[in-house]
């Protein structure tokens, strides 16, 4: 009898062990991911800045103005400018 009361003893302390150990690693495993999540909220506002950046660089008025002051473009005169279209046929390729 003394002999099951002792197994029975040292089950309910593995278990209870078993099950500070458990809380212990999900409360771990609970802050890890709250890291994580705070990290990937600062990615999403950071990736959304640049985007408005991206967008705000590539504006038609200010590649038009740095084609002009960078490049020397201009807007060619309307007896300088060619329409090319396209003969009928020519867009199939020749065996």
């Amino acid at each position: 009898m003394r002999v099951l009361l002792a197994l029975l003893l040292v089950g309910v302390l593995a278990s209870a062990l078993g099950t500070v150990f458990a809380k212990h690693e999900s409360r771990k495993l609970f802050v890890q991911l709250q890291d994580l999540e705070g990290a990937r909220d600062e990615m999403n506002i950071e990736w959304g800045q640049l985007q408005l950046e991206q967008s705000t660089w590539a504006t038609h008025g200010r590649v038009e103005k740095l084609a002009r002051s960078r490049l020397g473009m201009v807007t060619p005169a309307a007896d300088a400018v060619v329409i090319v279209r396209p003969q009928p046929g020519a867009s199939e390729p020749q065996p």
